[in-house]
Parts: C-alpha cells; structure tokens; sequence
C-alpha cells in the first residue's frame, strides 16, 4: 500500500490502463447512526461539473451531484456499518468494512482503488491512499458526495424514529443540541455506545437508577 499526498487533481485514468475508483467515508465522528463509505467509477466519457469534498458543497449542491453521479458513472456502490459494529470493532475498523463492503458492491470491477485518508481497507485489489483526496481526485470527491448524502438520508429516516433526538439537524454530531437531547432523554438505541458522551450518559442514567432503590435496610 502506497501512501501519497496529493496536490494536483488527477484524471481519472492517471495509471495507465487500470480502472480506477475512488473511496470514501462518513460518518465517523458522530455519536449516533451508522458510518457510510461509497466508491465511485467515473466515466471519461461523461464528465461531471463541480465535483469537490462533499463538506464544501451545499446540501443542495450535493443532492444535485449525487443524482449526477448515479446516472453518469460506470459503476457506483454505498455501503455502512451499523452502530452496533462500530462499537463491537471499533469507529477507525468499522469505516475501513464500510469501504470494503462499497468496493466489492460495485458491478464492475476496479483495478486500482484510491481511497481518501492514509491508510487503505483490505481488499483484493491494488489500492492507494491519497491524504486530501476527497478535493483533488473526482472519482474520490464522488464518492464522498455519495457517502454523506446516504448517511444525512439516513439520519433524516432515524429522526422520525426517534424525533426527540433532532438528527435532522445535527446528523448525530455531538453538538450542543445533541449533547443536551442526549442529557435529557438518555441513550437511543443508535447512539454510538463506545463514544465517550454516550457511555457518560450511560452511566448517568445508571447512578440515577441506583439512587432510585430503595434502601434494604431501612
């Protein structure tokens, strides 16, 4: 696994004949829902205007991007992790499955993968790192547009489960909002059990209980 920090975009086919795609994950540092990862196969041929990390686009832009990406790439894939994984294996493990299970959901087979980070998921194929690369390298800007837009989809889903949590607004991070929601009503079941503001809340709520029973010798 080679490790590069990029400075200049790189077209889509910078490495001679193999099929590239582009990885990337969100997600990670909430405090509830899952994390997501998406891969991306361009297509030279139908180019894609405006694409960049996802975290410097609107929300609007990026749904505008996202339904582009679908139609026009040669093969697309989303995939997650679940709460429950993240906190059985861990957030940096989990986000590394996620890219995984998105690779090997394409319907073409790339050759090369370039994933955003500095470090690379165990797969079966070639891959590379790319630090920066969700703003340098299209295909991995696609798939960071994926990425959020599935999971803000997502937490929209998981407000109407669970409405007193606000996900809509905040998409779990640990905001204020969020924080004090999670003061008031406790744990849901998608909170992240391994973050520290969630275990605090946790055990909060269990002193509070203790401090409810009754003394036995009294």
């Amino acid at each position: 696994m080679k490790k590069r920090s990029a400075t200049l975009a790189l077209p889509l086919f910078d490495y001679g004949d193999r099929l590239v795609c582009g990885v990337d994950e969100a997600g990670r540092g909430p405090l509830a829902g899952p994390v997501y990862a998406a891969a991306v196969i361009l297509d030279p041929d139908r180019p894609i205007d405006g694409l960049r990390d996802s975290k410097k686009l609107s929300a609007e832009r990026r749904d505008e991007l996202a339904a582009q990406i679908r139609a026009c790439a040669i093969a697309w894939s989303v995939a997650q992790c679940s709460e429950a994984e993240i906190d059985q294996i861990n957030i940096l493990q989990a986000s590394m499955l996620a890219m995984r299970r998105a690779i090997e959901g394409l319907a073409v087979t790339p050759t090369l993968a370039l994933i955003d980070g500095n470090r690379c998921p165990v797969i079966d194929i070639p891959s590379e790192a790319v630090v920066g690369g969700d703003d340098l390298i299209p295909a991995i800007s696609a798939a960071s547009i994926l990425a959020k837009t599935a999971r803000d989809a997502a937490l929209q889903e998981l407000h109407q489960q669970y409405p007193l949590y606000g996900f809509d607004q905040h998409k779990g991070y640990p905001t204020a909002m969020h924080l004090e929601r999670l003061a008031l009503h406790g744990v849901s079941p998608v909170h992240r059990r391994s973050y520290a503001p969630v275990r605090a809340a946790l055990e909060r709520a269990i002193r509070a209980d203790a401090a409810t029973i009754p003394d036995q010798d009294q």
